[in-house]
């Protein structure tokens, strides 16, 4: 027991004193005609008259300011004297109830005298192990998959989050002082080994469920401390769930398919590009599948995302300097080493930098199959990005990549936030001292249709060429393969293991497949 720790408690306790850590989860909204829309585990979803966000509200137990004050003074007991290693515990339900038994045995114990409801001291002991333990008043936010980021912008204002759904909302959660966000920003560098202080004041790191975090704190952020979260998706989309959103079309996604197989002989050079969060990396994840199981696989990321259900794939992840600026591993370099592992495909998740130059040159020298991000707005832009500083990848280099897919997010006036591919070009040739553009695919707001130009299309033409097949052959291909993507999306097959199996499947056995799906032969 730690001496006179009772005692302690017992004056904080009754101290009317400001709350060192009053951050809190606020319930009392003063909002005039709330409507809740969608109600899931410990949250409600609200429309808000006068509000242009919707609002996200966590439910959870109102916790006095002198309640709260307990709280610190038994996680400060916690930390001496509950000696076991969270590590050790696997199952992250068990080491939940290992640590709450155990805190909850501190309250009694220290908390004699203090009237405190018989029922509360559950919730105190849950609300002191989930400070303890994972992430404090994020863990809600953190623990709910159908959100895309989690963005805290200082004290005193509303954490917001980017929800799959509803798009941005506001939540009812607060920071109330900048050393509440200023500890969460350190347990989080600590989890990856990493450390955040004036010197380096920003943090870029991938926490170990696979969520990117990136943390700024004085100097650089001028009004306090933020943190920003893209969440790992568990269970990752596929192209059936983007077809179901209506990112693409079946035509497109057929088409899709067709060019990152290359009928196993020609698979084409793609980039994909957009603006922050348009879904370009989703995009790229789910083009991945189509890769056929044969081929070994390499990925490069600054940070690593993408979830491919392949077995031969191999990650690699960038690594920044330690403190003394030392041992820092670039893009460029985890390219170049690609290289030397012999690759059949080379994943790029983001363009951005010199590694772009290694890329096309190894594009130029017969390496297929080829695909990234790259930040731009426009087909036109992607070549102008490519070209200029810091990637400065010659023009006669560029005509290597065979199609640029264009992908923005967008606010429809009946549907909300969503995300379309808007153009898919592809790069024809070599003219005048530029790369020549050719629109094959263009979104049709009217119609939200992503449509075919009806342009003729260079890739197709090689790919019959080196395949040894006629043009028809390759457009009844394209109407067999549209029909298997129309038979998953009819059956809800959705699953990224269960998708690649399909598609491995078709790469074996095509008739199987048709005749399974009721699709008849390939007559």
């Amino acid at each position: 027991m730690v001496r006179g720790s009772r005692e302690r408690i017992k004056l904080k306790y009754k101290s009317t004193g400001k709350d060192s850590d009053a951050s809190t989860v606020s319930l009392k909204e003063n909002h005039q005609r709330e409507k809740i829309l969608e109600s899931y585990g410990q949250v409600d979803i609200l429309s808000v008259e006068g509000q242009p966000l919707f609002f996200y509200r966590v439910r959870m137990p109102e916790i006095t300011e002198e309640e709260q004050r307990l709280l610190e003074i038994v996680k400060d007991i916690a930390a001496e004297e509950i000696k076991i290693n969270p590590e050790k515990i696997s199952d992250p339900t068990k080491r939940q109830r290992t640590f709450t038994q155990e805190v909850l045995k501190i309250i009694e114990r220290e908390s004699k005298g203090i009237n405190i409801p018989a029922g509360r001291y559950q919730q105190l002991g849950e609300l002191a192990v989930r400070d303890m333990l994972g992430y404090g008043l994020l863990d809600p936010v953190i623990s709910d998959d159908k959100l895309e980021d989690i963005l805290v912008i200082g004290v005193g204002k509303p954490v917001y989050v980017y929800h799959r759904k509803y798009g941005m909302c506001y939540t009812n959660i607060v920071f109330r002082d900048e050393g509440s966000i200023k500890y969460l920003i350190d347990k989080m560098a600590r989890v990856v080994g990493r450390r955040i202080d004036q010197q380096s004041p920003l943090l870029d790191a991938r926490l170990p469920d696979g969520s990117r975090i990136n943390a700024t704190i004085p100097p650089v952020s001028i009004d306090g401390p933020t943190i920003s979260i893209r969440k790992f998706r568990k269970d990752p989309l596929t192209i059936v769930d983007i077809l179901d959103f209506g990112t693409m079309s079946l035509g497109f996604a057929a088409f899709l398919w067709l060019i990152v197989d290359g009928l196993g002989v020609k698979p084409a050079n793609i980039l994909v590009a957009g603006g922050t969060g348009s879904g370009k990396t989703t995009t790229l994840n789910c083009a991945t599948t189509f890769i056929p199981e044969r081929e070994r696989i390499i990925s490069i990321e600054d940070t690593a995302e993408l979830q491919l259900p392949h077995r031969h794939w191999i990650r690699l992840e960038t690594r920044p300097p330690n403190v003394e600026g030392r041992g820092e591993i670039t893009m460029d370099d985890l390219v170049k080493n690609a290289l030397r592992m012999r690759p059949d495909r080379m994943i790029v998740g983001e363009v951005r930098g010199p590694e772009a130059r290694t890329m096309f040159a190894a594009m130029n020298t017969g390496h297929d199959g080829c695909m990234g991000t790259v930040h731009a707005n426009s087909a036109v832009e992607t070549i102008a990005r490519l070209t200029e500083p810091p990637m400065s990848v010659p023009y006669m280099m560029i005509t290597a990549l065979d199609i640029i897919i264009m992908q923005q997010r967008i606010y429809h006036r009946q549907k909300g936030q969503i995300r379309r591919i808007t153009e898919v070009a592809e790069i024809t040739g070599f003219d005048g001292g530029k790369p020549q553009l050719s629109r094959i695919f263009r979104w049709n707001p009217r119609t939200d249709i992503v449509e075919a130009t009806g342009v003729p299309i260079r890739i197709k033409r090689v790919i019959a060429e080196f395949s040894g097949v006629s043009g028809a052959e390759i457009e009844d291909e394209l109407r067999r393969r549209e029909r298997i993507l129309g038979w998953m999306m009819r059956e809800k097959v959705r699953n990224i293991f269960d998708v690649g199996k399909i598609i491995q499947e078709y790469y074996q056995d095509p008739e199987a497949v048709l005749k399974k799906s009721g699709l008849g032969s390939r007559s």
